[in-house]
């Protein structure tokens, strides 16, 4: 295979294997070892939530290289995530692939996502308070709070459908990320592979959900409900959650597990 590739990646065949012993490892962590990992993640990817919103505060950068450089920024957070180490519900959902080779029980699997998923939003909304209480928000003249406030409304006004279908795309695009950078063999392999998916899904405007903790309680904090409606944020969140898992179980790990591993662990 090394031979094909002409590289010393792992080859795709390799990455599944890789990702279905990760979702096994992944959901018989101990509960605090878990939920400690989760809030990590959490504050990880609210971390590139606030360099993606500081980016784009300036109104000196075009659309096109605001949205790009700002997508490239908020890379951060899985990189964060997948070399200092956290558990994340949009890459967890590639544990479907344990669970479809038949190496976890559903109760597993979903004790997982339950766990990490508010693990997660406790570590994205913990960070908008702290960097609310910092009074960063008022950098460069409140520039930084009146962005975040644009970004948080327009996702509470996003019509459910629209939400659901971004987060589809969102977490093919962060599922592809986490699979390539597990073809790596070093940090600056992984760096990479991570880049350019995360950024796109950011510049195209796609919905992740453990971000979108962060983003709406920031605008919450900032400038309460009737900028940012409490319906609204209901309606981004759970159509938000329901797309990404859509997009990484379904699009992503049952897809290679189809390709790569079914019937493999009989054999």
């Amino acid at each position: 295979m090394l031979q094909i590739f002409g590289s010393d990646a792992f080859s795709p065949k390799e990455i599944a294997l890789r990702i279905e012993e990760a979702g096994v490892a992944k959901v018989r962590l101990p509960l605090l070892s878990m939920a400690t990992l989760g809030v990590l993640a959490g504050g990880f990817i609210g971390f590139g939530a606030l360099y993606f919103t500081l980016v784009t505060a300036d109104n000196g950068l075009g659309l096109a290289a605001s949205r790009v450089l700002g997508g490239a920024v908020f890379s951060l957070g899985l990189i964060l995530v997948v070399i200092a180490g956290a558990e994340l519900f949009t890459g967890n959902n590639l544990a479907v692939m344990a669970w479809a080779s038949g190496r976890i029980s559903p109760y597993e699997l979903l004790r997982n996502w339950g766990v990490v998923y508010g693990a997660n939003a406790v570590g994205a909304v913990g960070l908008a308070f702290l960097v609310y209480l910092s009074g960063h928000p008022e950098s460069n003249g409140g520039a930084v709070a009146a962005q975040a406030v644009k970004i948080a409304s327009a996702k509470a006004a996003l019509p459910f459908m629209e939400a659901f279908f971004r987060g589809i795309l969102c977490n093919i695009l962060v599922c592809l990320a986490i699979w390539i950078a597990m073809a790596g063999r070093t940090v600056s392999d992984k760096i990479l592979a991570i880049l350019l998916p995360i950024s796109a899904f950011v510049a195209a405007g796609f919905e992740h959900v453990v971000a979108n903790f962060y983003f709406l309680a920031l605008g919450l904090l900032l400038k309460g409900p009737a900028a940012v409606p409490l319906g609204g944020v209901a309606s981004n969140l759970v159509a938000s959650t329901l797309g990404n898992v859509l997009g990484g179980a379904g699009m992503v790990a049952l897809v290679y597990w189809v390709i790569y591993r079914r019937g493999e662990n009989k054999r």
